[in-house]
């Protein structure tokens, strides 16, 4: 089953071959998998169901995309007929995207996000190969849990950033490096094995887009004050994530407000905005530290972790 959410991959430009100023979810789903020539050879006797389930620029995405995204997704895998889910996807919130599929849903069959850098008006289009790799990927006997793949390199949703803003190989997973690649047609894994992470949450469970807890980045930067962490906490946020520098470092006056925040009722998470590694913490921390993930991942799980959801079955 493919899932259509919009993103570059469904873009258009008014000036063909222009790969930077065109809009973003224009073209369904159908019209995207009518564009792959060969597919039908490539499906080697599976069929393809296509779906819209949104079109929208994905730095527009939001959480009521999200909560359709992951009822549906889990619908899906739930057949018994169903090998597995592709997404269609834009780059700028993938990894959110991604991460926050991972944490809800079941990990015994996969579920693949891609996407494109330039949209389906360029001269070479990217979208093409980045959808049949991901076919590829869903139909491969090891693939499992949910996973991002663009420029032919896999991905697992904990350490995808998008790390480029418009080359075609935009993605890096750091240190952890990528879980496998996807040549001619064919996946060579990384490993072994497969590590496909369990969810935490029961997707049955999530709430309504309008119930969602507030949770908002505050970033630590040279001159940084407490003024956004005070105004959030006025306009009743419930948690705040604060991308420190370094090892999660905060200015004194965003650390006393944060501490005030928390004071308050709001949960803080410490995270850092460099890219490669995670923050250690000091052996009494105050404030609690996202081990091992971005600040747009750490949002998403202290988001999903304020909802009081019961944990996966």
């Amino acid at each position: 089953m493919v899932l259509g959410t919009g993103g570059t991959i469904a873009g258009r430009s008014a000036l063909r071959g222009d790969n930077i100023h065109y809009t973003a979810a224009q073209l369904g789903i159908d019209v995207l998998a009518a564009e792959i020539p060969g597919l039908s050879e490539h499906l080697q006797g599976h069929t393809l169901e296509l779906a819209q389930l949104a079109q929208v620029d994905s730095k527009d995405m939001d959480s009521a995309v999200w909560v359709r995204l992951a009822r549906r997704t889990a619908q899906a895998l739930a057949q018994p007929d169903v090998r597995g889910v592709v997404i269609t996807h834009g780059t700028d919130t993938i990894e959110e995207t991604a991460f926050f599929l991972q944490s809800v849903l079941p990990a015994d069959k996969p579920v693949v996000l891609t996407c494109a850098m330039r949209p389906a008006t360029a001269l070479s289009p990217d979208g093409p190969q980045n959808l049949l790799d991901a076919l590829t990927l869903v139909m491969t006997p090891q693939a499992r849990g949910v996973m991002v793949v663009c420029a032919g390199v896999v991905h697992a949703p904990t350490h995808v950033q998008k790390i480029h803003p418009y080359r075609l190989d935009a993605f890096s997973s750091g240190e952890a490096g990528p879980l496998a690649w996807v040549e001619a047609a064919q996946v060579r894994w990384a490993g072994a094995d497969l590590p496909a992470a369990k969810p935490l949450w029961d997707v049955n469970a999530l709430p309504d887009p309008g119930a969602w807890p507030p949770v908002e980045i505050v970033l630590n930067h040279a001159g940084a004050t407490g003024a956004v962490v005070n105004a959030l906490v006025q306009s009743g946020v419930r948690g705040i994530v604060a991308a420190g520098t370094g090892n999660g470092t905060l200015s004194q006056s965003l650390e006393a407000a944060l501490r005030q925040a928390m004071a308050s009722g709001v949960q803080v998470l410490r995270t850092s905005r460099c890219m490669l590694g995670q923050v250690i913490a000091p052996p009494v921390a105050d404030i609690p530290v996202a081990k091992g993930l971005s600040p747009v991942k750490a949002r998403v799980a202290l988001q999903l972790s304020l909802m009081g959801l019961p944990p996966a079955p």
